[in-house]
């Protein structure tokens, strides 16, 4: 049976756990369940801090886990990145008052005050920079205003927060995180059970980004048509019973599907359709 650990509260737990049941995976009714087993599909899910995700997989205890990219290199545990998931998107940055520091190197000498020190201070190793990292638990925009440091580097999302305690962001983003999926680092990459789960998380995602577009044409317009719907292999066309007309299916960006139905129309397509995707395997 596998053995996934899913985060049990915060920014990532609620939209990890709708993708797993648009998966088809079984989810916990209560916020209480720390374990919940889905004999149908041979899956076990652990409900954990998504802090602490990362070490427990790590540790060969779990399968895989759902956890923030931030959080997996901020643990510094022995575990990789196998799969972006596309939600719970953030920036992470440096801050401080204006005029403080204009890049990563500035901050030489200097006191950084974060959440996130081990992937702080791999950022500054990375950079030559030898400075003070201090860790603080929740928000850190106050630490600058009480002495506590010079610097900040926390997660980024509107600026708000840091807008109103006088603080602005500089030099590059520290890293991009989103929601992945991570294995034990040096885990056999083609464990079955483990791609199973992966092909199903990948066909949410592709059932996210597309939609199905069926549409008639007549012949004489079929390869500009298919040229603006070339689909992921190809779009399927097949003959009408109205002589000189086919028909055409093929899936689209979800993003572009208003666009492509304007231009299809221009083309002389009609009956143009589009239906939802809720589940894909490629």
């Amino acid at each position: 049976m596998l053995r996934i650990a899913v985060p049990n509260k915060g920014s990532l737990s609620a939209p990890a756990s709708a993708m797993l049941h648009e998966a088809g995976y079984r989810q916990r009714k209560e916020s209480k369940e720390l374990v919940m087993v889905d004999a149908a599909n041979g899956v076990e899910f652990f409900y954990l801090r998504p802090r602490d995700i990362a070490i427990y997989v790590s540790s060969g205890r779990l399968d895989i886990g759902i956890t923030g990219r931030d959080l997996l290199l901020d643990s510094g545990a022995n575990a990789e990145e196998i799969l972006r998931l596309g939600f719970a998107r953030s920036t992470f940055r440096y801050a401080a008052r204006p005029g403080t520091a204009e890049g990563v190197q500035d901050l030489s000498g200097r006191t950084v005050a974060t959440s996130y020190e081990g992937v702080v201070e791999k950022h500054l190793a990375d950079n030559g920079v030898d400075a003070s990292v201090v860790h603080l638990d929740g928000a850190v925009e106050t630490a600058i205003k009480l002495g506590v440091a010079d610097v900040i580097a926390d997660v980024v999302e509107t600026g708000t927060s840091l807008r109103n305690a006088g603080l602005e962001t500089f030099g590059e983003p520290i890293m991009e995180s989103e929601a992945v999926v991570v294995r034990r680092t040096g885990a056999d990459p083609q464990d079955p059970k483990v791609q199973q789960f992966l092909r199903r998380l990948q066909g949410v995602l592709v059932a996210r980004r597309y939609v199905m577009m069926d549409y008639d044409i007549r012949v004489e317009q079929v390869e500009r048509a298919v040229a603006l719907t070339p689909g992921l292999e190809s779009p399927t066309v097949s003959p009408l019973h109205h002589e000189g007309w086919v028909a055409v299916r093929a899936m689209v960006p979800t993003a572009d599907a208003q666009r492509i139905m304007d231009e299809l129309y221009e083309l002389g397509a009609r009956a143009i359709l589009t239906t939802g995707i809720h589940a894909a395997r490629l």
